[in-house]
């Protein structure tokens, strides 16, 4: 009896450990650096940078990951990727969230599948009060590079999506941007343009992945002939805040051009 209690304890404190690992890998603070280089057009070479943040649910924006974004240079531009909150998250957490982010660079925010959940008028308040800007199947110039468009669509989740109202202006900027929560939304993109960068997240890479078992692919950042993308694993976690071999992330992308 005693050595079957004893095999009990081992398996259960082996079992804690590892929801303590989980636990902890899903709040790292990882901050990710890409860079690539867009054909110039005209003009002398100048950098746009980039954070993008999305999946955040119910963590905390704190001031040691803006510290960390700080080590990357100075940002020109936030982009919050859709599901900023879900329900049951604080509104105090989500308004001290996007203070947060908008202390970096002007904000621009997608609508997830999840954000809604708190009641869109509470967003849409949350973001003005911050002075940020909600691109749902809209687009708006880049005060601070002119050349450039950001483009970005509602949540498929809504029944709302319209790509086409998002890029209806896309012919005047040089440069673009565009955001969708739902990376399947960048193939209707590229029937109708082919922008300099692409961003999404939505799945969280899988978020608990055994080897190569998960229920969605790793995020990934991909670069080709000056035109790139990216899948972020998403910063929070869903349903248990858990993560195992899909590590959180944030994203700086510097963009020469």
């Amino acid at each position: 009896m005693k050595i079957v209690l004893t095999s009990l304890a081992s398996v259960f404190g082996i079992f804690v450990s590892i929801l303590a690992y989980m636990f902890f890998y899903a709040n790292r603070k990882n901050v990710i650096h890409h860079s690539f280089s867009v054909r110039k057009k005209s003009g002398e070479g100048k950098e746009l940078s980039v954070f993008f943040i999305s999946d955040i649910h119910r963590r905390r924006i704190d001031r040691q990951l803006l510290k960390k974004i700080q080590l990357h240079g100075v940002v020109d531009i936030v982009i919050i990727g859709g599901d900023l909150a879900e329900g049951g998250v604080p509104l105090s957490t989500i308004d001290r969230n996007v203070e947060r982010l908008s202390e970096i660079a002007p904000l621009y925010f997608i609508w997830g599948n999840n954000d809604r959940e708190v009641g869109e008028n509470v967003i849409r308040d949350i973001i003005k009060k911050h002075g940020g800007t909600i691109l749902d199947n809209s687009n708006a110039k880049i005060e601070s590079h002119p050349l450039w468009g950001i483009c970005g669509t509602d949540d498929p989740s809504s029944g709302n999506v319209d790509v086409e109202a998002a890029l209806q202006d896309a012919e005047n900027y040089s440069y673009l941007i565009v955001a969708t929560h739902t990376p399947s939304l960048f193939r209707k993109v590229e029937r109708i343009c082919t922008p300099e960068l692409m961003v999404a997240g939505h799945m969280h890479g899988g978020q608990i992945r055994l080897g190569n078992i998960a229920m969605h692919p790793l995020g990934q950042f991909t670069e080709a002939d000056g035109k790139a993308k990216l899948i972020s694993n998403g910063y929070g976690t869903s349903i248990v805040p858990l993560r195992l071999g899909a590590a959180p992330e944030s994203h700086v992308i510097t963009i020469k051009y």
